[in-house]
């Protein structure tokens, strides 16, 4: 693959969650990338590959609504386009609904709607005008079936699955492909400890409530969502998958 061909893709948060393995699948199927807050390790992995690596700092935290202006703009400065676009996102306060409050709401739009209405704003028009693009927003599983004890997150984290949905049809005649994917029962340290799971004891019990009687790993997921980035298949848009082992 020439240095001419190679796809760009934008990875919003490269810090943790499946960032860091979706940017090096990425960069295995010949993208160049754009990374937001990526660690110097990673960076130095992905560009052995062959891949140039632009690192943006102090973006990876899309709620914040210079972020993703600041992360798309210094891509097109860099490569002149963007192919592909990832963001994950999101905030959890757990609890009953007749216990909530609206601070809590706040926080939690704030967190999981604010994130990817910014992101899809900055990263669209570009590859609108440029009529190629797919953009990839992660959400939650529990968009797509009531949560016990999380009924205001999984309200807002079915909003921001809406959203892109809502997106996709606006720029399909652009050939601008927009999915989402919501993930629930992910083996990431956050996920591990806002369930008790680093226990191996409880995580027993967690693992029960999932179908595949496991939980889900960042290389399978990142593989998952790589088809919708890649350039491999663009005849799908406006689509949500449920990334849970069966359980949504």
């Amino acid at each position: 693959m020439t240095e001419k061909s190679r796809r760009v893709a934008v990875v919003a948060d490269a810090r943790h969650y499946v960032g860091p393995e979706l940017a090096r699948m990425l960069a295995a199927r010949g993208c160049d990338l754009a990374l937001g807050d990526p660690a110097p390790e990673l960076v130095a992995e992905l560009e052995a590959t062959g891949a140039t690596v632009l690192p943006v700092k102090g973006v990876s935290n899309m709620s914040k609504p210079e972020s993703a202006p600041t992360l798309v703009a210094a891509t097109l400065q860099k490569f002149g386009h963007i192919d592909a676009a990832v963001i994950a996102s999101g905030q959890i306060i757990p609890g009953k609904f007749v216990d909530s409050t609206l601070e809590q709401l706040d926080k939690i739009v704030y967190g999981c709607l604010h994130a990817p209405f910014h992101f899809l704003k900055a990263v669209v028009p570009p590859m609108t005008e440029r009529r190629s693009g797919q953009v990839l927003v992660i959400t939650s599983a529990s968009g797509a079936k009531p949560l016990p004890g999380g009924a205001l997150y999984s309200s807002v984290r079915a909003g921001a699955t809406m959203l892109a949905r809502n997106v996709a049809g606006e720029v399909a005649r652009s050939n601008v492909q927009v999915n989402a994917v919501g993930t629930n029962f992910m083996d990431f340290p956050e996920f591990l400890a806002a369930t008790g799971a680093d226990d191996p004891e409880v995580r027993k019990l967690v693992e029960k409530q999932v179908p595949l009687r496991r939980l889900g790993s960042m290389s399978e997921f990142a593989s998952f969502c790589s088809v919708f980035l890649d350039g491999s298949s663009t005849f799908t848009t406006g689509q949500y998958i449920s990334y849970a082992g069966g359980w949504a």
